[in-house]
């Protein structure tokens, strides 16, 4: 829900002739100086729980692999712009246009497909069009309480559809710490706890568990939506640990709450199996989206609810 407007510029009352002007007010930075703009709060003197706030993600109990360890090689590009055929890091199509936008937002596209930027290795130097999410945040955006859905997110000015938006970095973890941390919930708990499932060759599932409660940055403020403005994408740099970049799936106006799908439809399509499982499930909480079409509850990933395993007793 949206509160109070903010001004976005800081205006400050005219001092008298003869008088100081008042200092202005210096606003906290949730981000804590660890992205590249500042990111405020609203209202003034409050503040969401406590967090160690951390722009990438990083290794949790139970992770396969270290999401800081350079795995990746770098393309040769040098004299030439990185292009697919020639680039190593652009196996199908160039992820974005000149704009700096995400080509594939439309409603033609069916499946987000694979996106490599360039690395730190690629000897195409910062100037590459193929590097979007790794040079961080690019509009200013504020932390802002809501109504009746605790802290949101939106953003202070104009950003255009396919735009990159921000990251949900937190916690790599494994699926049995994932299991433990649920279980130790309750029913009044925030989960920000995401399952990224992406389907590869062979009918295999790479599974992605990022848990930013203690350790994470602005992305686990963003709310759910059933009509989101974000597109979640898994976009990989230097490591087959993917970043979970979000997109502006349309243009979105200054004061505007940003939001995604948290079941990862993608491009917010339900199919008959989805509205059949809407009203499934005794821990579903309800939905404050205002969407027209809202489904009424939040996603539920029954998946990470299931009974932990108890070890065998001889």
């Amino acid at each position: 829900m949206f509160v109070e407007a903010v001004e976005r510029k800081q205006r400050f009352p005219m001092a008298a002739f003869g008088e100081e002007p008042e200092a202005p007010t210096e606003q906290l930075d949730i981000a804590r100086g660890l992205e590249n703009l500042p990111v405020s709060l609203w209202p003034p003197g409050a503040g969401p729980g406590p967090f160690q706030y951390t722009p990438d993600h990083v290794v949790g109990p139970g992770a396969d692999t270290d999401p800081t360890q350079i795995t990746f090689p770098g393309c040769i590009c040098v004299k030439t712009p990185c292009l697919p055929g020639t680039c190593s890091c652009l196996q199908y199509e160039e992820n974005y246009d000149d704009n700096s936008c995400l080509r594939d937002t439309g409603l033609e596209a069916k499946y987000a497909k694979p996106v490599f930027e360039c690395n730190v290795l690629c000897h195409c130097g910062d100037h590459c069009k193929n590097r979007v999410v790794q040079r961080g945040l690019q509009f200013h955006l504020q932390v802002f309480k809501t109504d009746k859905k605790g802290w949101g997110l939106r953003t202070l000015e104009f950003i255009p559809k396919g735009r990159f938006v921000c990251e949900y970095a937190g916690e790599i973890l494994g699926f049995s710490e994932v299991q433990r941390r649920i279980h130790l919930q309750t029913i009044h708990d925030s989960n920000y706890i995401i399952a990224i499932r992406e389907h590869v060759y062979n009918g295999q599932v790479m599974e992605t568990f990022v848990d930013p409660t203690y350790l994470g940055n602005i992305g686990r403020f963003l709310n759910h939506s059933c009509d989101p403005n974000l597109l979640m994408i898994p976009v990989r740099i230097d490591s087959m640990v993917p970043k979970l970049a979000l997109f502006a799936a349309k243009d979105i106006l200054p004061e505007e709450e940003l939001s995604y799908d948290y079941s990862g439809r993608f491009l917010n399509l339900m199919d008959s199996e989805d509205r059949e499982q809407v009203d499934n499930g005794k821990l579903r909480k309800p939905c404050y989206c205002g969407a027209r079409f809202c489904t009424t509850f939040l996603p539920y990933d029954s998946s990470l609810y299931c009974p932990l395993e108890k070890p065998n007793i001889n």
